[in-house]
């Protein structure tokens, strides 16, 4: 008896965006980290870019180039990748999804919001920065930011109810986008 081969499975690269705040690293790195994929943020690459100082301010999308080509490499060797940033424009989230089509992988695009703009004002006057000399938004600069609304199906979750793992679970569970090649 000849047993069937198992199908093909690709590699994920899940994309988070979301405004500053609303707890998309808080969920991003756990899940990171119970799936064992790898975690790639943009605040840590643009920090090390100031830190080196070998780009000037503004920093325009070289942290977003840079990002980009890190998890393109992981995708290629198999590795589910998640992407931490704002990830405010189309153009951003394009440039994402097309990173997964190079690398022949699946995709995952998931906004975080807060709903409850007290809640997510608290979380952002309150919070500590983990990144040594990344200076974090204010309240204004976190609301006035260019975020350009989705037009494409995506996971939405709201952080202003429920918990993370729970939020966690439904992340594990989401059906990938396969992207055309």
């Amino acid at each position: 008896m000849t047993r069937a081969a198992a199908p093909e499975t690709r590699p994920t690269l899940i994309i988070f965006a979301g405004l500053s705040g609303v707890g998309k690293t808080t969920i991003a790195r756990e899940l990171a980290r119970q799936v064992g994929a790898v975690y790639v943020r943009i605040d840590s690459i643009e920090q090390a870019l100031r830190d080196a100082e070998v780009v000037a301010e503004p920093l325009n999308d070289a942290g977003y180039r840079a990002a980009y080509a890190v998890a393109e490499d992981n995708l290629r060797l198999g590795r589910t990748v998640i992407a931490d940033s704002v990830n405010p424009l189309r153009v951003t989230r394009d440039a994402w999804l097309n990173v997964a089509r190079r690398a022949h992988a699946n995709a995952v695009e998931v906004e975080i919001i807060c709903s409850d703009a007290a809640q997510h004002r608290s979380r952002i006057e309150t919070r500590t920065g983990d990144i040594p000399g990344l200076r974090l938004p204010t309240w204004q600069e976190a609301v006035s930011r260019n975020y350009q609304p989705w037009d494409r199906q995506h996971i939405i979750i709201d952080t202003a109810s429920g918990n993370m793992p729970e939020v966690v679970q439904r992340l594990k569970q989401a059906p990938p986008t396969v992207l055309p090649q």
